[in-house]
């Protein structure tokens, strides 16, 4: 008569899979709420002041001012010429 091998009981799969998951997605849960609260509603681009609802074409104004989070370094003539002609194709002369 031929035997099954030996396995791992389902019994104790199943509950400790369900257990996972429920954890999971508890955390999960938390997580989303807690990160929902600190985002920003608005674009990267836009300082909170730039952000108004019927500014459908998404235009800032030109600086480091306008943007949501401040410049890393100091601006200098070079990048704020090159901000302030921006969508153009032309690049800035000086």
């Amino acid at each position: 008569m031929l035997r099954r091998p030996q396995s791992f009981p389902l019994k104790y799969v199943l509950p400790a899979l369900a257990t996972g998951l429920a954890a999971g997605a508890g955390i999960f849960a938390l997580w989303r709420r807690r990160r929902d609260g600190e985002a920003p509603q608005h674009a990267a681009a836009f300082s909170a002041d730039e952000t108004d609802p019927e500014n459908f074409v998404q235009t800032r104004s030109a600086g480091p001012a306008a943007m949501r989070d401040p410049a890393r370094r100091r601006w200098d003539e070079v990048d704020q010429a090159s901000d302030e002609s921006f969508p153009a194709s032309d690049p800035p002369a000086y």
